[in-house]
């Protein structure tokens, strides 16, 4: 005799019991999404094509796995880049096909490229992003290293930060768009909105900066009200910055779901499986 449905399980498709948890005919996003580990629910994962149930591993539990991948969702693409193999699903109880509702978006070719180098689905930007990021906070120490001992070299280095900084800028931002294309369908969700936001005023202003710059010979010698402006100018860059930074690392690595235990972080047993 199957037992009665969780309070929180309300499913469409036929279901049958298995030990452990569930198995389904068939499974798709929004009867996946209820298995998310959270609240004493199981923790069910898919991947290429299969649903796993998860749950008695000690590396999902709360159904967050090395605080980045979510139980409830398909993951086909995130454990492909994973940096251990596949082959650790093997251990865990198979609970039925998996066939998502949302047909891609992506055209076919592209599909097959990223199929067969999943690492360009996420990679890009996190890894085109840091230059511009680095470059433009290097430009308020560069100058402020100029004022403390008048060597002419820093304020030039600053200069060239600020260049650097700006040519970057674009490729950080065109993979952010495709990132946003690839991963999110381009929905318009609250933290990339907001990224979209401060990429698009850190540019005006670095901009505007850069502008200033090559209008005056020396902006920093002697020091006047005209310098305390644009070192204001220069210093609102790092706000701007460190919350485009914070809000990339959040949708990468989601935070504040971490348990504590015996005064510190429980840490994961290996990082290297699931």
């Amino acid at each position: 005799m199957i037992p009665a449905r969780p309070v929180w399980l309300k499913l469409s498709v036929p279901f049958f019991q298995h030990k452990g948890g569930l198995k389904m005919e068939s499974w798709d996003e929004s009867s996946l999404a209820q298995f998310d580990g959270r609240d004493g629910k199981p923790a069910y994962i898919a991947y290429k094509g299969r649903v796993y149930d998860v749950t008695d591993s000690k590396l999902w539990h709360g159904g967050l796995h090395m605080k980045r991948h979510q139980a409830g969702s398909d993951l086909t693409d995130s454990l492909s880049a994973a940096p251990h193999d596949n082959e650790v699903l093997s251990r865990y109880p198979q609970v039925g096909p998996y066939q998502p509702r949302d047909v891609s978006s992506l055209p076919p070719g592209l599909e097959r490229f990223l199929e067969r180098f999943p690492i360009a689905r996420r990679h890009p930007h996190p890894v085109a992003v840091h230059f511009p990021l680095v470059f433009l906070l290097s430009v308020f120490i560069f100058d402020m290293l100029y004022i403390l001992t008048g060597r002419l070299s820093f304020y030039e280095t600053a200069l060239y930060c600020l260049y650097a900084g700006l040519l970057t800028m674009p490729t950080a931002m065109m993979t952010g768009f495709f990132s946003w294309w690839v991963n999110y369908q381009a929905q318009a969700m609250k933290p990339i909105v907001r990224k979209i936001q401060l990429s698009f005023l850190v540019l005006i202003l670095s901009t505007g900066i850069l502008f200033w710059r090559n209008q005056t010979a020396d902006l920093l010698e002697p020091f006047r009200i005209e310098s305390l402006f644009y070192l204001i100018l220069v210093l609102s860059l790092w706000p701007l910055l460190i919350a485009l930074g914070f809000i990339g690392g959040s949708l990468v690595f989601p935070h504040g779901r971490s348990k504590r235990t015996g005064g510190g972080m429980k840490q994961n047993e290996e990082t290297a499986s699931l």
